[in-house]
């Protein structure tokens, strides 16, 4: 796979990921923001979303770890056009040509579509409704009031994302001149995708995408046959090679096995070293030493007759353990994002005073970034038509919510709504200088304050519901800047952007639904000892239970290891920030390592597995490696998704697997 001749090594040195130089040519020949809107591209976006939402709502309900997938979906929208154009060229038709803008409103709308399946909720705060999750909180714990459940379903939760996810496509639009020129907030993820779509787009760039879609259709079509090959053997319970005992009998009993899943081999290519360290050395601190001695102490921490799912026995301390690490990172660096923006803000400020004074401020400034920007600020969205948008969208949520959960107050969703810009604001300019969304922290300290203050009876329902709101919120409006800046870079139309923005909100407020009820009805979600554990909502019910009764809600000896962990989570993430790169590059993530104590270890080593792959695959050939990796994991990820499609119809026409390759101590 990673072998190649020296020909084609000189062949990749020479090729460069570079944009035209005549920039002033290429603005005469922008399409108008109309336009740059097509059908294909609707239909295109449409695929795509619907692809990558089966394969992130995967992710939700196994591990909860989603990896960012922007530049896999503009890779797959170029393959998608390009494939359409070349098909019509030789039926005889003519085709539109396939421009930079078209791609890049493309890989908004899918990304927009999908972006729902992530972060709706189907995997943690929407699914911590449901009666199942409100049992494996445990029926008589404190808090956990009887009742306070809902059962999934279609025409809520389409109703619910609808009403939530359009409020935070507003929120920041007056901004955007401030964020994106003013400041010139990088947004790494922005600009990278940005970089690749110009790269796709130049001669050079042709050739070397043309390498990338044959890798992504090779690996592509590797990833679904096995996943097709390994479904004969899955006949079971615990049958199949996701059951594979690879380190043996007693390593498989503590999770620790490889089941060769291509979904998350992938997303350890694309994910970090440092990530899927962090989450080994989480399932080896958890699952190989923590449990094993915990579990010991049944019958003296905790009752032995207890059942293994109560929150009162060893699932406590996983549980709770978990939120410690999640809560300690996510605290940190809420905080030191807020100093570093305030910092910044303040830093912006001066210069632009200082600046006033320069007349020659313009000419010290890159020609292509001045003409960027014309293009930027030539498409204006009218201000006055966001400010009525959002009021009118705030005011029909305001209505429709506490109706669909009585047990959130009206005048806590109007106060949401005031504050919501602010939130959005602090949220995606962190986000610009560091791309780290930190949404789901804005939505854990709602979670805490309205269980807190909605008291025992409402407290839990509407803990998670308001955390839902302002993630979503705080969330859409950061995604919105990053994709403000991939526009900016390729000169597409900022209306051209909102609208398709809003086509792939919409779509996405659709399938998301669509897609988890695929899974709720086809496989087991839920279960603990099963494969779709979805732990991200028993996590969040427990907060909202913590929200709701403190510390009383914690089983014996739990709040002084949670201290712990909570403090360990801040001092690593002070460390890495102190001290030398050479050192600080050594220190696990905290959020990383808190998903393996509850799901297990299984996954992680898969992801290392990627990580490995990555490593050796530089060692061999770099340059190769850099221009090939991403399509061979988004290959892997997406072969791997599209099997759930024919998979999940098989389980709910009742067709099993006709064979289980089982594994049993000798």
């Amino acid at each position: 796979m990673m072998n190649v001749n020296g020909e084609e090594r000189t062949e990749i040195d020479k090729e460069e990921l570079e944009q035209p130089r005549d920039t002033q040519e290429e603005i005469r020949r922008i399409p108008p923001w109309t336009k740059q809107i097509t059908v294909r591209g609707i239909i295109a976006s449409i695929a795509i979303g619907i692809i990558y939402s089966v394969i992130v709502m995967k992710l939700n309900l196994t591990t909860g770890l989603v990896p960012n997938l922007n530049v896999s979906a503009a890779l797959l929208a170029f393959v998608f056009i390009g494939t359409w154009t070349k098909l019509l060229q030789k039926a005889g038709f003519t085709s539109t040509p396939f421009t930079r803008q078209e791609n890049t409103i493309i890989q908004t709308c899918a990304v927009a579509c999908y972006s729902i399946a992530v972060g709706g909720g189907f995997g943690s705060y929407l699914l911590g409704l449901n009666k199942r999750t409100y049992e494996q909180a445990g029926i008589d714990t404190e808090g956990n009031t009887p009742g306070s459940h809902k059962e999934p379903g279609i025409g809520w939760m389409t109703g619910f994302l609808f009403v939530s996810s359009f409020v935070g496509l507003l929120a920041l639009v007056p901004l955007r001149k401030i964020m994106i020129i003013d400041y010139k907030l990088t947004y790494p993820s922005g600009t990278a995708t940005a970089v690749l779509i110009n790269g796709f787009h130049t001669p050079h760039g042709d050739k070397m995408a043309k390498k990338q879609v044959h890798g992504f259709i090779k690996f592509f079509s590797y990833s679904f046959l096995w996943a097709f090959f390994q479904w004969f053997y899955s006949g079971g319970g615990q049958c199949g090679f996701v059951q594979f005992p690879t380190f043996g009998m007693k390593a498989w009993r503590q999770t620790f096995y490889f089941d060769f899943s291509m979904t998350y081999v992938g997303a350890g290519m694309i994910c970090s070293h440092l990530v899927n360290l962090s989450l080994l050395f989480g399932a080896i601190l958890s699952w190989g030493i923590m449990w094993p001695l915990i579990s010991h102490q049944k019958g003296h921490w905790f009752p032995a007759t207890l059942s293994q799912s109560s929150m009162k026995s060893l699932n406590g301390y996983k549980v709770f353990i978990s939120i410690s690490l999640i809560l300690g990172d996510g605290l940190y660096n809420f905080v030191k994002i807020l100093f570093f923006t305030a910092i910044s803000i303040i830093s912006s400020l001066n210069k632009r005073k200082d600046s006033n004074t320069d007349s020659n401020k313009n000419k010290n400034q890159a020609l292509d970034d001045l003409q960027r920007n014309e293009v930027f600020l030539r498409d204006g969205i009218p201000i006055w038509l966001a400010c009525v948008g959002y009021v009118v969208f705030s005011v029909v949520s305001i209505v429709v919510i506490p109706l669909m959960f009585p047990e959130l107050k009206w005048y806590y969703v109007v106060v949401a709504y005031i504050l919501a810009p602010s939130l959005g604001f602090c949220n995606a300019y962190g986000a610009g200088l560091t791309d780290m969304n930190m949404a789901y922290n804005y939505g854990k300290a709602a979670l805490f304050v309205l269980a807190a203050l909605s008291g025992k009876d409402s407290g839990v329902v509407a803990g998670l519901v308001g955390c839902g709101l302002i993630k979503s919120i705080v969330s859409i409006s950061s995604d919105l800047m990053h994709d403000f800046k991939t526009g900016h870079l390729t000169m597409t139309s900022p209306r051209s952007m909102l609208v398709s923005q809003a086509i792939g909100t919409a779509i996405g407020c659709v399938v998301a639904p669509l897609s988890f009820f695929l899974f709720y009805k086809a496989f087991d979600v839920g279960n603990p000892e099963g494969e779709y554990k979805a732990p991200y909502a028993v996590i969040y019910r427990n907060m909202a239970i913590l929200g709701v009764e403190g510390f009383s809600a914690l089983p014996h000896h739990c709040l002084q290891l949670c201290f712990g962990f909570f403090g360990f989570a801040i001092a690593a993430n002070l460390v890495r920030d102190v001290c030398p790169s050479r050192i600080g590059k050594w220190i696990p993530l905290p959020m990383a390592m808190a998903v393996p104590f509850l799901v297990g270890a299984y996954f992680a080593i898969d992801m290392c597995m990627g990580s490995l792959v990555v490593f050796v695959w530089h060692k061999m050939n770099s340059k190769k490696a850099s221009l090939m990796l991403p399509a061979v994991a988004s290959g892997l990820i997406c072969g791997d998704g599209m099997w759930i499609l024919p998979s999940s119809v098989l389980a709910l026409a009742k067709v099993n697997p006709p064979i289980c390759m089982n594994f049993l101590a000798t």
